[in-house]
């Protein structure tokens, strides 16, 4: 089916509309998405490193602030009399007293809110005592892990008891004997846990996005609860780990849905800053751009097909149906053309002028076809019918001197075989009922024709005829054999004294095999070459053309191809000097019974 103006007109809308628009929507997004990655992983990398310099700015003076406090002199020596086994009670709460003052003056100069609680390894600490610090989780953890930071937690240990009910940061020093080295206790020095809370708020690169102080085992620094899937962060925490960078960005799969990691590495302990957004929320804008894009898409598609229509309502509509009218002329059916021609409105533009004058056209057509081709047919078919009736003047001429000869010889019973054959043979020509006969009857006539060159060639002549007889009753049409032998009795005795002809029929397969050999002259090549590539372009006029002297080889193989077509082929093998064998092959189907035998006498 050939490509209909009614599909170009639309495809050719689309191309120019359609495409570009969904090119756009393909493009523009994605060139969005590109541009604010890179953005987003530059803005997130700049907070994150601003926060990172915020947190060593804390913990740089958490630290400076426990080193201050190891080293004073009133630290070290409340710790010596707490080391004394008969110490003095009022030297001791002298001593206390001391280090309580030094540390508010210490926490009163501080910026950041620091608060500092100084413990003995028993509990006894300076503002309240703990006995129950040896078995606490950050006491156990500094001392078998020398886990220095401490995560968000509650220190009810504190001076007072606004501090005691905020959740704080820890750093973890060890308490000791700066003479011995011997360590004593831990001094914990408390930083409110809201100072880093607050500054990290300001890093999510969306509103959507999640943003942590993380350890290395994946805990939340500020005991924020973690919204992201634990799988992300266990796997991000792998690769960050495995990674020599101390910052980037890593792209995580999770359920199908693509998750930006950004982290860096912190001078503080283990911790991680990660910042962590999944791509739908992170794109979100950008999606829903897409969206409308392809939306618009849609629209712009549909107002495309509905355009295309109506403007091929007036134009392609009616070349259409001009082209099923076409297609009933191609089939030779005039009439049904004409009769579908009215069916078709009428545009007032060229293509109603079209199919006006393909009305007109179909009209003469059709009176050619009814005068004059008719005619030229029953002319045709006149031409062929004598074509067909036509007996060689020489073979008629020689026929009669043999029997003027076997009369002067009295040889009434040859001339009386000879006159019967010669009869048989009329009889069967001047038949005109059916071109198409039992094969029976077509070998029947033959032994007419070659008893009669026998009798005029005498010894000169063999003619061996072997006969399938399964074959009798397939019918063919008349006069495929009579030309053949005719030839190769002609071209025969031009080489020789003495000719040899085989007819031969036989079935092969599902096919009528028809052969006649001889002993002649053969082919020329260049006359062979142009039989094989006869066809039936060909055969039809070759058919109608006669010298007069018989139908010879070139019209029995039109008349074959004719009748035929792909039910029928042939072979010429020939070699001069070497004779000619001519094979004739015609496909046996269920119509080739012949049921009226052709009375030959």
């Amino acid at each position: 089916m050939f490509f209909s103006l009614r599909s170009r007109f639309m495809l050719i809308f689309t191309l120019l509309l359609t495409i570009p628009f969904i090119i756009l929507s393909i493009i523009i997004p994605s060139w969005f998405t590109s541009i604010m990655e890179e953005q987003i992983e530059n803005s997130t990398i700049e907070k994150m490193d601003q926060y990172s310099l915020y947190i060593h700015s804390v913990t740089a003076q958490a630290e400076e602030v426990g080193k201050q406090i190891l080293v004073n002199q009133t630290t070290q020596r409340w710790l010596k009399i707490e080391k004394e086994d008969e110490k003095s009670i009022n030297e001791n709460l002298l001593m206390k007293n001391q280090l309580k003052h030094q540390l508010s003056s210490i926490m009163i100069n501080n910026s950041y809110g620091i608060s500092i609680t100084v413990f003995l390894n028993d509990g006894t600490g300076v503002w309240w005592n703990n006995p129950s610090l040896p078995q606490t989780e950050w006491f156990k953890n500094f001392t078998a892990n020398d886990q220095k930071w401490v995560a968000a937690h509650i220190d009810p240990f504190q001076q007072s008891q606004e501090m005691r009910e905020t959740k704080v940061n820890s750093y973890l020093i060890p308490l000791f004997d700066l003479d011995t080295f011997q360590t004593s206790g831990v001094i914990k020095v408390n930083f409110p846990t809201s100072l880093l809370h607050t500054a990290l708020r300001k890093i999510p690169p969306e509103k959507n996005g999640n943003v942590y102080l993380l350890d290395s085992k994946g805990e939340d620094v500020l005991a924020e609860k973690v919204e992201t899937p634990k799988k992300v962060i266990r796997q991000s925490l792998a690769k960050i780990s495995d990674d020599k960078n101390e910052k980037g960005l890593i792209k995580m799969d999770y359920e199908g849905e693509e998750h930006f990691v950004f982290f860096q590495k912190l001078s503080v302990g283990d911790w991680i800053l990660m910042s962590e957004v999944s791509s739908s929320d992170l794109f979100s804008t950008i999606n829903k751009l897409r969206q409308s894009l392809l939306l618009i898409c849609s629209i712009i598609f549909i107002t495309t097909i509905v355009a295309s229509f109506k403007l091929s309502v007036h134009i392609v509509s009616p070349l259409e149906k001009l082209t099923k009218a076409m297609t009933f002329v191609e089939r030779g059916e005039f009439a049904g053309a004409k009769r579908y021609i009215p069916t078709i409105d009428l545009p007032n533009h060229e293509v109603g002028y079209v199919i006006n004058v393909f009305g007109r056209t179909i009209d003469r057509l059709n009176h050619l076809i009814e005068t004059e081709y008719e005619a030229n047919i029953r002319r045709k078919n006149a031409e062929y019918k004598a074509l067909l009736l036509q007996i060689n003047p020489h073979f008629m001429n020689n026929t009669l001197e043999i029997i003027g000869g076997l009369a002067a010889q009295g040889k009434n019973e040859d001339v009386i075989n000879v006159s019967i054959d010669l009869a048989r043979m009329m009889r069967y020509s001047l038949n005109t009922k059916s071109d198409v006969v039992n094969l029976e009857d077509e070998l029947n006539y033959i032994k007419n024709f070659t008893d009669i060159l026998k009798m005029r060639y005498e010894e000169s002549l063999t003619i061996e005829i072997q006969e399938d007889p399964k074959m009798k009753a397939v019918s063919i049409i008349k006069f495929i054999l009579q030309p053949l032998v005719e030839n190769a009795v002609k071209y025969s005795f031009e080489r020789s004294e003495y000719a040899e002809i085989l007819i031969k029929t036989k079935k092969v397969d599902d096919q009528l095999l028809l052969e006649v050999k001889d002993n002649g002259a053969g082919m020329p090549k260049r006359v062979m070459k142009d039989l094989l590539l006869y066809s039936s372009n060909d055969s039809s006029h070759q058919l109608l053309k006669s010298s007069g002297s018989s139908i010879g080889l070139r019209n029995v193989l039109g008349r074959l191809i004719i009748y035929y077509g792909q039910n029928f082929s042939y072979d010429i093998q020939s070699e001069i000097n070497g004779g000619t064998k001519i094979s004739l092959w015609i496909k046996i189907t269920k119509g080739d019974q012949y049921s009226e035998a052709v009375n030959c006498g």
